[in-house]
C-alpha cells in the first residue's frame, strides 16, 4: 500500500474511532481537506514549486501515523535542547503527545495551552471559528494533509494589551518508539491589539529512526501587535521535515520570522505573509549551514496589499560536501499597495565541489510608487581574506571559519533574544567544526 493510499485509509480509522459530530464545521473541514489531498496526491518536480525538491526519498517508507505506545523522557535527558538559560513557557509533545511533566502552560491572563483541549471545549469554539484554518493554503496538498489529521500542537492566544514577561517554547521530541513515524503537529497563534509575544520552535529526534514531521502554524498579529518567531532546525540525518508557516498581519503589526538550519535529511520550509492593513512591518530571515547530503528548500511568499508598507528579507546559506539548497523568494506587490518598501537578498557560499544551490528570486510588482529590489549571490570563499588570516597566525581551519561566520552573522545579529543568540552562536560554531573562542 502506497504511503498516501494509507493516510486515506488511516483518516477513515481516526474519524470512526474519534466519534466525531458528524455535523460539526470542524468535521467538514477534515473531510474536505482530506478531499482535496486525496485529489491532489504528493508534490512531485513536475510542479513547479517542488522543482527542485524531491520527497520520494522520503515517501518510500511504511510510517507510523498514530504512536502505539506514549515513551517516557527524563528532562535531564533533554535539557540540552531547550534555551534552559532563561525563564519560558514551554509546551512539549513527545511522539506526538502532550507532556505535561516537560511543558509549563498557562491560562492567567492568556492562554499557552494545548490544540486538542481548544478543539474539544466550546470556549474556545469562536476563536477557532474566526481563525483556524483560514490563511493556510488550501491549494498545497501537505498543509491539506495536516489539516485533515490535526489532533495536538500549540494553542497560544494573547488578548489585547499584553507583553509577555517570557518567551514561550513549542518543542517535538521524537524518540524512536515507532520504527518510522509520521508527525503533524498544528500551531495557532493568535496575538491581540497592541501585545508581544516571542516564540521559539524546535523538532528533536532522539533516536536515529526514521522520522517525517508535516508541521502547519498559523500566525495572526492583530494591530499593533509584535511577533518574534524562531526556528532551530538541527535534526538527525533520518529526520525530514515539511514546515509551513502562514502569516496574517493587521495595521501597525511587525512580525518576524527566523529559520536556523543546520540539520536533517529534507527540510522544506514554507513562510507566507499576507498584508491586511497599512504601515505593515514583515521579516524574513534565515541562515543554512548544510554538509552531507542535506537538503534544506526555503520557499517563501509577501504578499503586499495595502499601501505604506514594508517588508525584509534575508537568507544566507553556506553549503559543503553535497548538500543542496533551494531558495525560492517571491513578492507581490498589489496596485493598491503604493508606497511599498520591499526587500529580498539571498547570499550563498559554495565550499563543497559538489554542493549546489538553486535560487530563484521573484518580483511582481503591479503598483508604480514602490522602492523594491532583490538580489542573489553564489560564490565561493575570499582567497585574499584566506591569504591575509593565515599570514596573521591564524590557522587555515580557524581562518575559514571566521570567515564563514562573519558571511551569516547578520541574520544572527537579527535575532532579539540574547541567550537564543548564544545558543545560535555555538551551534554554527559546531557545524563549522571550531570553537570560535567567543559569545555574542
Amino acid at each position: 500500500m502506497s504511503l498516501k493510499d494509507n493516510l486515506i485509509s488511516s483518516f477513515m480509522v481516526m474519524e470512526n474511532r474519534g466519534k466525531v459530530d458528524l455535523d460539526s464545521g470542524f468535521h467538514q473541514m477534515r473531510s474536505e481537506a482530506i478531499n482535496a489531498f486525496e485529489s491532489q496526491g504528493f508534490p512531485t518536480k513536475k510542479d513547479e514549486e517542488w522543482k527542485y525538491t524531491s520527497l520520494n526519498s522520503v515517501l518510500k517508507h511504511d510510517y507510523s501515523i498514530f504512536p502505539k505506545s506514549e515513551a517516557a523522557v527524563e528532562f535531564k535527558e533533554v535539557k540540552k535542547y531547550f534555551v534552559h538559560e532563561i525563564e519560558t513557557y514551554k509546551i512539549v509533545f513527545i511522539d506526538g503527545v502532550y507532556s505535561s511533566f516537560l511543558s509549563e502552560t498557562t491560562h492567567d491572563g492568556y492562554d499557552i495551552c494545548l490544540m486538542s483541549a481548544a478543539l474539544k471545549k466550546p470556549k474556545y469554539k469562536m476563536v477557532l471559528d474566526n481563525y483556524f484554518n483560514t490563511i493556510a493554503d488550501k491549494d498545497n496538498s501537505i498543509t491539506n494533509l495536516n489539516t485533515a489529521f490535526t489532533m495536538e500542537g500549540a494553542y497560544i492566544n494573547i488578548g489585547k494589551n499584553k507583553v509577555l514577561p517570557k518567551p514561550i517554547q513549542i518543542v517535538n521530541f521524537y524518540t524512536g518508539s515507532e520504527k518510522d513515524i509520521l508527525l503533524q503537529p498544528r500551531n495557532l497563534v493568535v496575538v491581540g491589539e497592541n501585545s508581544h509575544v516571542q516564540i521559539i520552535e524546535r523538532h528533536q529526534s532522539l533516536s536515529d529512526n526514521v522520522v517525517l514531521t508535516n508541521a502547519v502554524t498559523e500566525i495572526f498579529a492583530n494591530k499593533r501587535a509584535i511577533v518574534d518567531h524562531y526556528k532551530i532546525q538541527n535534526d538527525n540525518d533520518n529526520a525530514s521535515m515539511i514546515d509551513s508557516t502562514y502569516v496574517q498581519q493587521k495595521a501597525n503589526s511587525i512580525v518576524s520570522v527566523n529559520t536556523y538550519s543546520f540539520g536533517g535529511k529534507l527540510t522544506r520550509n514554507n513562510v507566507e505573509f499576507f498584508h491586511e492593513g497599512e504601515h505593515i512591518e514583515s521579516h524574513i530571515n534565515g541562515i543554512s549551514i548544510l554538509d552531507k547530503k542535506q537538503h534544506v528548500d526555503n520557499h517563501t511568499l509577501i504578499h503586499h496589499k495595502f499601501p505604506n508598507c514594508e517588508s525584509f528579507e534575508l537568507y544566507k546559506g553556506i553549503f559543503d560536501e553535497s548538500s543542496t539548497g533551494v531558495f525560492n523568494g517571491k513578492v507581490i506587490v498589489d496596485q493598491e499597495a503604493q508606497k511599498t518598501n520591499a526587500f529580498q537578498q539571498n547570499n550563498n557560499i559554495l565550499i563543497g565541489d559538489k554542493a549546489t544551490i538553486n535560487a530563484k528570486p521573484q518580483l511582481e510588482i503591479f503598483a508604480d510608487d514602490v522602492k523594491c529590489s532583490h538580489g542573489c549571490t553564489i560564490g565561493q570563499l575570499d582567497e585574499s581574506a584566506m591569504f591575509y588570516m593565515q599570514s596573521r597566525g591564524i590557522p587555515e581551519k580557524e581562518a575559514k571559519a571566521l570567515l564563514l561566520y562573519a558571511f551569516g552573522n547578520e541574520v544572527v545579529e537579527k535575532i532579539k533574544i540574547p541567550e537564543l543568540k548564544t545558543r545560535i552562536t555555538k551551534l554554527i560554531a559546531s557545524k563549522l567544526g571550531v570553537k570560535l573562542g567567543f559569545e555574542i
